[in-house]
């Protein structure tokens, strides 16, 4: 009986999961352009993406930026605050998780759109800026080559890190409260007792933390799709939104689907990576 429960999911994860994994692998050592005969072209399509002329790896270095942005550093922060928060107790917890948790909430479409109007150079950045420092300091920050990036990893950051407080701090709740009375009784400060208590009993969480942003920062797509259309020039051009591109707009679905294996090859590395580096012994 457990086995004929599990058909009907099994069913559909084969029909919409491993059977498009299949078909986009195969389709990408053929060239196609979505009307005509499919051409087997071998491994073209991986060494066309991966020559020293592609934008291929300067997508590559987008997401490593965007890593930073949507995995390390919504990580960081939400690590440090919940290291305050778990020595003591704080009223209206609960609220607080729902408010950092809202801004996961909301479709990353909408989220980008509401950033390219505080980004916008009327918008309401610039009319901060123009009004304390002056209409000199005011800047297209969607249109610098320097900015445009780190425009766009803050709204990745903002849409994560909520996801990441709220899953620590349910870790947090687990952790014994004798465990930091000990440490304040063996004469721990605030920072041993962080790295002490603190981090070693967010381990679990932490691991889960890092590979899903990691996993999100791999297959960033709408934010920059939305702001900048991967502009100026390829500095916000992530390797999904060129897949996209590809596919698409340029009618190369074979070399489209080259890049998505590349990049799940790439994802899956980090994330087996990151589990080896996290593995605790329970």
């Amino acid at each position: 009986m457990p086995y004929w429960l599990i058909v009907p999911g099994l069913a559909f994860y084969l029909a919409f999961v491993i059977v498009p994994i299949i078909a986009t692998v195969r389709q990408s050592f053929f060239q196609w352009d979505g009307l005509g005969p499919q051409v087997g072209v071998g491994w073209a399509n991986f060494t066309s993406i991966l020559s020293s002329s592609s934008q291929t790896w300067s997508s590559f270095k987008v997401s490593g930026v965007m890593v930073i942005f949507t995995c390390l550093l919504p990580v960081a922060g939400a690590l440090l605050l919940v290291g305050l928060v778990a020595r003591t107790k704080v009223r209206g917890l609960s609220f607080l998780r729902f408010v950092y948790f809202l801004p996961y909430t909301v479709a990353l479409a909408a989220v980008a759109i509401a950033w390219r109007w505080i980004y916008a150079s009327n918008g309401v950045l610039n009319g901060v800026v123009g009004a304390t420092i002056g209409k000199s300091a005011e800047v297209a920050y969607l249109g610098s080559f320097s900015l445009a990036l780190p425009a766009v990893g803050i709204i990745a950051f903002w849409a994560t890190f909520g996801f990441v407080t709220v899953l620590l701090f349910s870790g947090a709740q687990h952790i014994p409260r004798e465990q930091f009375e000990a440490a304040r009784v063996d004469g721990a400060g605030p920072i041993r007792e962080f790295l002490a208590v603190t981090v070693p009993g967010l381990r679990h969480e932490i691991r889960v933390a890092l590979v899903m942003t990691f996993i999100m920062a791999m297959r960033t797509f709408d934010i920059p799709f939305v702001t900048t259309q991967g502009g100026p020039g390829y500095t916000t051009t992530t390797p999904i939104l060129t897949m996209y591109q590809d596919v698409f707009q340029n009618g190369e679905i074979g070399q489209g689907a080259a890049i998505a294996v590349m990049v799940s090859i790439v994802t899956v590395a980090g994330v087996l990576i990151l589990n080896r580096l996290l593995r605790t012994k329970d």
